[in-house]
């Protein structure tokens, strides 16, 4: 009896302290599993894109069209490079064609050209053309404007063509010179900077 009555009181006083010890082997337990078990990998930074072509298009032709399914421009060329560092696209022979809502169609040529991501701007190098013909305006033909130089900038959006090396612009018949030129269709202003030169040829009787 005085066995028991001591193996009782010990377990008594033990049982007092069992939470404590189960936490204890837990907590034990836990920081086991944690040394125990493979880190997380380590996250490197992604690398930086280097200015190397990421995919090539050889003699090909891109369209895009508008909601209504009318054919709004067209991308082609004989070889066009994407670099993704600068969501640009160098293209070799490109031949581009724009329509405006009203329906003016803008060619673009030149030996080289480098887009941007959407197609809205386009950089002509080497023998760039560009050429607008517009629809009659009021039963009126409208001019076909041509602009000739070895470096255009075309902003084929905003209809805006621009250049700081020299030009010539062709609009009918009359003829500009100029070493720099600002051209905004929309805003229907021309501007010609340096030694400008221009032949007018005067209109026929009305």
């Amino acid at each position: 009896m005085t066995a028991a009555r001591g193996f009782r009181h010990a377990w008594d006083r033990v049982s007092i302290y069992l939470p404590v010890i189960l936490m204890g082997l837990l907590a034990l337990g836990t920081y086991w599993l944690a040394r125990s078990s493979p880190g997380a990998p380590q996250v490197f930074g992604q690398r930086a894109p280097t200015h190397e072509p990421d995919y090539f298009l050889r003699g090909f032709s891109v369209k895009t069209f508008d909601t209504t399914g009318r054919l709004k421009s067209e991308i082609q060329g004989v070889e066009a490079r994407h670099f993704p560092d600068t969501d640009t696209t160098e293209i070799e022979q490109p031949r581009m064609r724009s329509y405006s809502d009203k329906g003016a169609l803008t060619v673009a040529t030149a030996n080289k050209g480098i887009s941007n991501g959407d197609g809205s701007q386009v950089q002509l190098i080497g023998n760039a053309v560009v050429t607008r013909d517009s629809p009659p305006a009021k039963g009126e033909a409208t001019p076909r404007l041509e602009i000739r130089g070895e470096f255009l900038h075309a902003y084929m959006d905003r209809e805006q063509v621009k250049s700081d090396r020299p030009v010539t612009l062709k609009r009918g018949n009359d003829v500009f010179e100029a070493e720099e030129m600002n051209y905004d269709n929309l805003e229907r202003v021309l501007d010609l900077r340096g030694r400008v030169r221009g032949t007018l040829q005067p209109t026929g009787p009305r």
